[in-house]
C-alpha cells in the first residue's frame, strides 16, 4: 500500500464537483498540504490572475499525517493572495483537517465563483453545494451554530470552516475560521472565499485514512506521544499557552509596542499568559490528536469588555491587539480577540492596522472628517472595538483602510515611510532590531512578513536548538534560517503542528512518515523536499514579477529602538551582513533562484524561471 490523495474539485461557476487522484510521483516530491498547494497553484493558477477572479483557485489541503498521528489536527490553505499579489498560504489547527479526511477527501480545490452565497456539505464521500443566503452576513460563531443545527452535528462531531463578515466584504486582513475560534489567518485568503461567495464548508464522516504499516506506526506514535507529554517546552505551553512568551520577549527588548516605537512594553505582565491564568482563563484545550493542549479558553463575566466562553487569546494576538495598540487591560485584549475571531479577522494584520491608525492619528495624518466617530488614543480599547466592527463592513474610509491593512492605510494617508510590512504583509511579535535572526527570517519569507516560515527566534529566546545571542549577526544564524525554512516547509506539508520543532527533530519523524505512506524516505530526502517547496514558492513571485528581492521596511532599518536591552539597535546590520550570505547559500541571485539550483532540486519543469 502506498499513500494516495483524493482531491475534491468544486467548480462554483458551474455548480459541479469531481474527484482527482494526485499522482504518486507528485506526492513524493511535494507530500501534501503546503507543498502540494504550491505545486498545484503554479500549474493551475494563470500568470497575472485576478485574486478575486474565477481563475484563482483556493486549495484547502491536508497531508499524509493529518488525522492520523499525534499533533496532526491541522490543514493548509493556498491561493493567490489579494493582499500580497503572490502565493498566499495559511495554516490552522482545531479539527477541520482530520474531519475532512474522515469525510473521504484529502483536500479541496475551489474553482470559479458563485453568483449567490453557497456552502459545501461534505458527508462520507458525498458532496452538496447548498444555498447560504440566510447565512451571509452572520458572524463566525452564529454561522457554525446554524450549520450544526441544520445537519444535526453536536459539538465534537464534524467540523465547520467559515468566513465572517470581514471575508464577505473582501477585507484583506480577513481570516478563514474553523471550529469558531481557529484561524487560517495571514495573506487575506478569506477574502478570496468571499469573492467566490463560499460562506462555509461542513465536513463529517466515518472514514479513516489508510496506514501502510500499522505495527511500526503504532510504535512510533507511542514514542512521539511520550516525547510531547514529557517535553519541557510542551509542558510550558500547556501551562501558560503561547502567551508564556510575552515576558520572555519583552525582557529581550523585542516586544514592540505603540506601533513599533518601542521594543518593550512597560505593562507586559498585565497582558501576559501568567496574568491571563490569574484572571479570565477557564480551561485549556487542544487540536485533534494534541497532547500539549496549549489553547486558552477565556471568559470575561462582567464589565465593559464582557466576553462569553471562547478560545484565546494567543501570544501574537495579545501582542498585536495589546502592546502594539498600547492596551494594557487583559480584559480588553480578550474582548478584541473575541471580536476579531467572530468577525473573521487575522489578529496579527488587524492589530497592526489598528495600531497604525492610532499612530497616524497621533501624527495628525488622518483628516478630522475621517476620525469620526472614533477617539484614537493609545490604549483606548473602546474605540478600537468600534473601529473593528465598522472595519468588518468597511463602513467609512478609515474603517475600509483598516480592514485592508497597513499598506492600505499608508496609501490612503501618504504614510509609507512609517508603515511596517514586508511584501504587503504586516509583521508579527518579534522586533528584528532586537532579535537579529528574525530580520533575515522576515526579509526572506515567501509569503511576506511572517515568523512561521523560519522561527529562528527560538534559538535567541528559548535556546532551541541552541542558545544564540539575540543581538549577534552571524553565518550560523543564516544556516539556521535556511534549515528552519526547509523543515517548516515539510511540517506544513505533512501536515502537523509546528510545535513539534521544539521537542523533536526531523529524524524523529522519518519512520512514522514511511509507516503511513509506504515510502522509504530518509531525513535528507525530507529536507531536500523542503528546499524544493521553498524554491517553488519563490518562483510564483518570480513568475508574477512581484516582490522578488528581499528587504525590510525603512523604519526597522533606520529607526533605532529607544530604550531597553536593544537600545540603539536597528535591523540594518543584520540585513547587510546576512542577506548576501543567505542568497549565496540558497543558490539565489538577489532573491531569485538560479536555474542550476532548480535543476538540482528536481524543479526542471520550472527551470526557465531561474536566474
Amino acid at each position: 500500500m502506498s499513500f494516495t490523495y483524493r482531491l475534491l474539485r468544486v467548480d462554483l461557476s458551474r455548480g459541479e464537483t469531481w474527484v482527482d487522484e494526485i499522482p504518486g510521483d507528485v506526492l513524493r516530491r511535494f507530500i501534501g498540504g503546503r507543498g502540494l498547494g504550491a505545486y498545484l497553484a503554479m500549474k493551475e493558477i494563470p500568470k497575472g490572475a485576478d485574486p478575486f477572479g474565477p481563475e484563482n483557485v483556493v486549495y484547502i489541503l491536508t497531508g499524509p499525517l493529518t488525522g492520523v498521528t499525534v499533533m496532526s489536527g491541522r490543514y493548509h490553505v493556498v491561493a493567490k493572495s489579494p493582499k500580497t499579489g503572490i502565493l498566499g498560504d495559511s495554516n490552522s489547527g482545531g479539527h477541520f483537517g482530520p474531519w475532512l479526511r474522515f469525510a473521504g477527501f484529502d483536500g479541496i480545490a475551489i474553482h470559479g465563483k458563485s453568483d449567490t452565497p453557497v456552502y459545501l456539505w461534505i458527508n462520507d464521500g458525498k458532496v452538496e453545494i447548498r444555498d447560504a443566503s440566510k447565512l451571509w452576513g452572520k458572524t463566525v460563531s452564529a454561522t457554525e451554530d446554524a450549520l450544526r443545527r441544520e445537519h444535526g452535528l453536536k459539538e465534537g462531531y464534524g467540523s465547520v470552516l467559515t468566513i465572517g463578515p470581514a471575508g464577505e466584504n473582501l477585507a484583506l486582513t480577513a481570516a478563514i475560521m474553523n471550529d469558531k475560534w481557529r484561524a487560517a489567518g495571514r495573506t487575506g485568503l478569506a477574502a478570496v472565499l468571499g469573492a467566490k461567495k463560499l460562506k462555509a464548508i461542513v465536513a463529517y464522516g466515518k472514514k479513516r485514512p489508510p496506514i501502510a504499516d500499522r505495527k511500526t506506526f503504532a510504535e512510533e506514535n507511542r514514542r512521539l506521544t511520550k516525547i510531547f507529554l514529557e517535553g519541557p517546552t510542551s509542558k510550558s505551553l500547556h501551562e501558560y499557552g503561547t502567551a508564556v512568551l510575552v515576558n520572555i520577549i519583552n525582557s529581550l527588548g523585542g516586544f514592540s509596542s505603540y506601533y513599533w516605537e518601542e521594543g518593550i512594553f512597560d505593562d507586559a505582565y498585565e497582558i501576559s499568559g501568567e496574568k491571563l491564568a490569574e484572571t479570565y482563563l477557564v480551561d485549556r484545550v487542544g487540536c485533534w490528536g494534541c497532547t500539549i493542549r496549549c489553547a486558552r479558553v477565556s471568559k470575561v463575566p462582567t464589565g465593559a469588555f464582557k466576553v462569553p466562553r471562547s478560545e484565546g487569546p494567543e501570544y501574537e494576538s495579545i501582542w498585536a491587539l495589546g502592546a502594539l495598540t498600547g492596551t494594557s487591560d487583559i480584559a480588553a485584549v480578550v474582548k478584541l480577540n473575541y471580536l476579531a475571531n467572530d468577525l473573521g479577522f487575522d489578529t496579527i494584520s488587524l492589530g497592526n492596522s489598528l495600531a497604525f491608525a492610532v499612530y497616524l492619528a497621533k501624527k495628525g495624518l488622518i483628516p478630522e472628517g475621517h476620525l469620526e466617530p472614533y477617539d484614537l488614543r493609545w490604549g483606548n480599547a473602546e474605540s478600537l472595538v468600534e473601529l473593528m466592527y465598522r472595519a468588518a463592513v468597511k463602513a467609512d474610509p478609515l474603517a475600509a483602510a483598516v480592514a485592508d491593512g497597513v499598506p492600505a492605510l499608508a496609501e490612503a494617508y501618504n504614510a509609507e515611510d512609517y508603515a511596517v510590512h514586508v511584501r504587503n504583509l504586516e509583521l508579527p511579535a518579534y522586533d528584528p532590531r532586537a532579535l537579529k535572526s528574525m530580520a533575515l527570517s522576515y526579509a526572506t519569507s515567501n509569503r511576506g512578513g511572517c515568523h512561521l516560515r523560519s522561527y529562528t527566534v527560538a534559538a535567541e529566546a528559548l535556546g532551541i536548538p541552541k542558545k544564540m545571542d539575540p543581538l549577534e549577526v552571524s553565518e550560523e544564524k543564516v544556516d539556521l534560517a535556511i534549515w528552519m525554512q526547509d523543515w517548516f516547509s515539510v511540517i506544513d506539508s505533512l501536515v502537523i503542528c509546528k510545535f513539534v520543532a521544539f521537542d523533536t527533530t526531523p529524524d524523529d519523524w522519518v519512520k512514522i512518515v514511511n509507516a503511513i505512506t509506504g515510502w522509504d524516505a530518509t531525513t535528507e530526502e525530507l529536507l531536500t523536499t523542503g528546499a524544493r517547496i521553498y524554491n517553488l514558492e519563490r518562483l510564483f513571485a518570480v513568475r508574477e514579477g512581484k516582490w522578488v528581492k528581499d528587504y525590510l521596511p525603512k523604519r526597522l532599518l533606520e529607526e533605532p529602538i529607544p530604550r531597553g536591552p536593544a537600545k540603539g539597535h536597528t535591523a540594518k546590520d543584520a540585513i547587510e551582513k546576512m542577506l548576501p550570505a543567505y542568497w549565496e547559500k540558497r543558490g539565489w541571485v538577489e532573491g531569485r533562484p538560479k536555474r542550476e539550483t532548480l535543476l538540482k532540486l528536481g524543479l526542471d519543469e520550472f527551470a526557465d524561471l531561474g536566474a
